[in-house]
């Protein structure tokens, strides 16, 4: 059954398939990076207030551009406008700096092997994912 949503944006219900907006903001969004990225090829290291003044695009579609890791912000440590969600360090481009991605990947990786752990030593072990023949007696053809 398909799941149907509103759009975060314009309200306008949508067959939601993994985005929080529908097809026509989506296509409008897709329309507006590509006008940024190739206004920042035509014209590298504009400021962010520069390139939302010139292509009338929200600063804060560029910061989540940014936040997407979509772009990512060159030159001095001055246009720095993001910070780390983790520590506060400033950041180029994403949500996390370098370090607590890192800790972030790790921290990801001792939860799986202690969920195979459980697994692995629980009574039944991975029996439950077995693959079985349903008619044993049968002859095969």
């Amino acid at each position: 059954m398909p799941d149907i949503r509103n759009c975060k944006r314009c309200g306008q219900i949508f067959n939601y398939v993994g985005k929080q907006i529908c097809p026509d903001c989506l296509k409008v969004d897709e329309d507006d990076f590509k006008r940024v990225k190739e206004y920042l090829y035509k014209y590298p290291g504009t400021s962010m207030s520069k390139v939302s003044e010139d292509l009338e695009i929200s600063m804060q579609k560029i910061t989540r551009y940014l936040r997407e890791g979509r772009l990512e912000i060159v030159g001095d440590e001055a246009n720095m406008v993001l910070s780390c969600e983790g520590c506060g360090k400033s950041i180029r481009s994403g949500r996390f700096c370098d370090a607590c991605s890192g800790g972030l990947a790790k921290d990801f990786q001792k939860t799986a092997a202690e969920i195979n752990e459980t697994i692995a030593s629980s009574p039944t072990g991975n029996k439950g994912f077995e693959m079985r023949f349903l008619n044993k007696n049968a002859k095969n053809k």
